[in-house]
């Protein structure tokens, strides 16, 4: 039976107000929040703890909890979930509430002054960390990764168990012997500050010279410095760093770095190496982002009471969508298979998205290709054609559907304009109802002569044929 993942580190209780916000307070300059809705979750150490369970992992969560009311909301939330080992946390539970309107916080109110402080931890916490098959230490600054009997614990751990540990500026220096140390760039640029380094700059290259820096000073082969949306850059004393570049995810990165250093962990546990522990981390932070990040599993947590965080296809369609709508403009869509891109696709969505203020593609799944197309086709699979479209600045999200026409997802979509090619003039497009019952109009564009992806197939095979 495989060890468990334990996380070490201190949890908060974290709450989003949400409600829906269109007009300013009468006696100050600040946005009446209206229809609002609890939704509280696990934060820090809780956090990571319950994105790794939510990966199918066994986890085992070692922290300090107090015995008041967010302390026992936390703990029943997490126990659905793990196993919670816990002793004393003096003082209050620690609390994060932050009022969002619109996909955004408007204010955030932190209140609790826990901490966790030096005495008896209890068997369950000693059997948890010495039965670990991995670490990860989640420092949030509240005294758990600094509690003598914890620390003393990490450090007995066998080379066989890998440490992970996530620091915070006002937390504490790893034990030694950890394999991995995960800041973000404005927590390295700290912690190397605060030990008297004189590194200034952004970018790879700070961010480079501070992750060498740190792992120096600490004694430690790996340093991931993440990086947000450029992804993680590695820095393991082997010569030049090794940059993990991040898949595109828009929207809130709430928890990002904690479902990083959780899917890092993980990784380690199971035997990977430095570079695939953090390519790990990366992939499943951009999911998580994806899947709408720390706001999205309070939602879950409230509907559901399950931790699901499992990305679907398009939803990046449908957060571009609303904050288009919201902020009054104007949604555009286009459609088709876009199987070998060429610039004929190109001038035709750069023409679509001058037409409004966002343009969503609603791409052929394989499928649907091979239905409109043939057997041979499509020559490239559909995430594949998706990762180019979204690489596009012209594109903003793209979405596939499977059915032979689009008129399932232009009838959630809704578009305010939908473009297609002047080749379809005089045909009345099956589509059409569906959009123009929904109050949007269909635009054709320009083409650019002789370019299409058959022509170019057909142009591949005859080259072929040639040469042979």
């Amino acid at each position: 039976m495989t060890a468990p993942l334990v996380v070490v580190g201190d949890v908060l209780l974290d709450i989003d107000i949400v409600g829906t916000s269109s007009r300013l307070c009468p006696d100050a300059p600040v946005p009446v929040v209206e229809q609002a809705e609890e939704r509280p979750r696990p934060g820090g150490a809780g956090l990571a703890a319950l994105l790794a369970a939510a990966a199918g992992r066994e986890v085992v969560l070692v922290t300090a909890l107090a015995d008041d009311e967010p302390g026992r909301r936390l703990r029943a939330m997490l126990e659905k979930h793990l196993e919670v080992a816990a002793f004393h946390l003096h003082g209050r539970t620690p609390c994060k509430l932050r009022i969002r309107s619109g996909g955004q916080s408007v204010a955030r109110l932190d209140a609790g002054e826990g901490q966790a402080l030096d005495g008896p931890v209890g068997p369950r916490v000693t059997d948890a960390i010495a039965g670990a098959g991995a670490v990860l230490v989640s420092d949030y600054g509240r005294g758990v990764a600094r509690h003598r009997a914890v620390r003393s614990l990490l450090g007995e751990l066998p080379a066989s168990a890998p440490v992970v540990w996530d620091p915070h500026p006002r937390g504490e220096p790893p034990v030694p012997g950890v394999r991995l140390l995960t800041p973000n760039e404005q927590e390295a640029a700290r912690l190397a500050a605060a030990g008297g380094a004189d590194i200034s700059g952004f970018g790879l290259s700070a961010a480079g010279r501070r992750g060498r820096h740190l792992g120096r000073a600490w004694g430690i082969d790996g340093v991931a410095v993440t990086l947000g949306a450029e992804g993680a850059l590695l820095c393991d004393g082997s010569g030049a760093p090794f940059l993990a570049p991040a898949e595109p995810a828009r929207g809130d990165s709430c928890g990002a770095g904690d479902g990083f250093a959780a899917a890092a962990a993980g990784a380690l546990a199971d035997g990977a190496a430095l570079t695939a522990a953090v390519t790990e981390g990366v992939r499943r932070a951009s999911e998580f982002v994806r899947a709408g990040a720390a706001a999205a599993l309070s939602a879950q947590l409230a509907e559901t009471g399950s931790a699901r965080l499992v990305p679907e296809r398009g939803e990046d369609a449908w957060d571009v969508v609303e904050r288009t709508r919201r902020a009054g403009g104007t949604v555009v869509a286009t459609g088709g298979c876009f199987d070998l891109l060429h610039a004929g696709h190109v001038s035709l969505l750069q023409q679509a998205r001058r037409l409004g203020d966002c343009l969503i593609v609603c791409v052929n799944s394989d499928a649907s290709v091979r239905r409109r197309k043939g057997p041979g086709r499509p020559v490239t699979p559909a995430a594949d054609r998706v990762r180019v479209l979204e690489a596009l600045s012209d594109v903003d999200a793209a979405v596939v559907f499977d059915d032979d026409t689009p008129e399932p997802l232009l009838e959630r979509l809704r578009p305010d304009v939908w473009v297609k090619g002047a080749d379809y003039a005089g045909a009345e497009l099956p589509e059409a109802g569906t959009v123009r019952a929904h109050g949007g109009e269909i635009v054709l564009l320009p083409l650019l002569e002789g370019r299409s992806t058959t022509r170019l197939l057909s142009t591949t095979q005859t080259t072929k044929g040639s040469a042979s």
